[in-house]
């Protein structure tokens, strides 16, 4: 059996990239629901259906995500405990808490982040309350659903998880950046001598 590569995304706080939405999806990405009930079975399960709150996690440390190419290529991808950290921060930071899809195809309206948090302390953490299975560096997201439509969908299941939407470098992107300073650096020196 052949194995994928995997390739790390960065994200880079000085052009303020990352995440600039949300999706509510049918099959996240991470293959985390909102919460899992149990290990066989996973389902929905509202943390409130008076108030119509959902949590779940946006992101995973670690996670190996399948991801395929144009050309049908099969690989992986993750996002360290830094990124994961950096690319929460920036997203309230950048005020994009409203910022809902559903299926990453259509914006919608009447979902909000009301919390998110990076889980610090995998025993004591809040994401216990609602079972989520943390084991540390997870993003988890609490929306309040006020969107009627968005909330049927929800309880029917057409919604498990969340998705985000965002933009991200890998690790190679970021080596050939490092080549190429310094190659310059060096043809900067020999030139420098010259003088």
């Amino acid at each position: 059996m052949e194995k994928r590569q995997c390739i790390e995304m960065i994200i880079n706080d000085e052009m303020l990239d990352g995440v600039f939405a949300i999706s509510l999806v049918d099959k996240p990405a991470t293959e985390e629901t909102f919460i899992k009930l149990s290990f066989e079975k996973i389902q929905l399960k509202v943390v409130d259906e008076e108030r119509r709150i959902v949590v779940g996690f946006a992101l995973v440390p670690e996670k190996k995500i399948l991801r395929r190419a144009d050309d049908g290529t099969e690989y992986d991808i993750k996002f360290s405990k830094e990124t994961v950290q950096l690319t929460a921060e920036l997203f309230m930071k950048n005020q994009k808490g409203n910022e809902f899809t559903l299926e990453h195809e259509d914006n919608t309206d009447g979902v909000n982040i009301i919390e998110s948090w990076i889980v610090e302390d995998a025993k004591n953490d809040k994401s216990n309350i609602y079972n989520l299975g943390a084991k540390g560096g997870e993003w988890c997201l609490m929306s309040k659903i006020d969107n009627q439509k968005v909330w049927d969908e929800i309880k029917l299941g057409t919604y498990n998880g969340y998705s985000i939407e965002g933009k991200f470098f890998s690790n190679k992107e970021a080596l050939k950046e490092v080549e190429i300073v310094d190659e310059d650096l060096e043809a900067l020196k020999e030139f420098l001598k010259t003088l």
